[in-house]
């Protein structure tokens, strides 16, 4: 296959994933059926099955798609030369403008599937896992640089990622405050915790 049509089956495969995790928030994931999403995609039940093997492989391909982007992403600021203090500033307000302009990827992927195989539930939280330990790296810097003072980095980055993840539930695009500004009142507020 050429890379343009791998390029092209993969954004498509984006679009599809997009659409059809907002159909899943709006009808639960329980009360949605395939042909539900296909039709609501203009697709034909044929053509989902083409792209994804069931329902819990949808969703299952939308956690490996979101995580890919917020991987991605935490690896840039990791690799920044950037102090401390801006990476994790950094890291905060990326996943707070991924989690409001992918909000319906963001909800869809609140609790691994239990309807996951072992292997995808393994694959799944070893992505979060990796996610996680990208904050810690950079508390552990701050700690190191003494720019942060000694905090517990397992607790502070729970508060961190529990305050981030819990986003998706009340942000509203049609509110006051633009993303990017929620972005830097978090950033501010939860740097209060470490920045000595």
């Amino acid at each position: 296959m050429s890379s343009f049509r791998a390029q092209k089956m993969a954004k498509k495969k984006q679009e599809i994933l997009r659409s059809a995790a907002a159909v899943l928030i709006e009808k639960g994931y329980q009360g949605t059926t395939m042909e539900e999403i296909a039709a609501k995609l203009l697709m034909t039940k044929g053509s989902m099955y083409y792209y994804f093997k069931n329902k819990d492989d949808l969703l299952y391909q939308c956690h490996l798609m979101i995580m890919e982007i917020c991987l991605d992403g935490i690896e840039q600021v990791i690799e920044s030369d950037r102090n401390p203090i801006e990476k994790l500033r950094s890291a905060i307000k990326e996943h707070i403008l991924l989690a409001t302009s992918e909000k319906s990827m963001f909800m869809a992927l609140s609790k691994p599937n239990h309807n996951f195989s072992e292997e995808q539930l393994q694959e799944v939280l070893e992505l979060r896992k990796s996610y996680s330990h990208y904050f810690d790296r950079i508390i552990h810097e701050g700690i190191n640089k003494q720019v942060f003072g000694s905090v517990d980095v397992k607790m502070v980055r729970l508060i961190i990622l529990g305050a981030l993840n819990w986003i998706q539930e009340w942000y509203d695009q049609n509110g006051p405050q633009s993303a990017e500004e929620i972005s830097e009142a978090y950033a501010d507020y939860l740097l209060k915790m470490l920045v000595k």
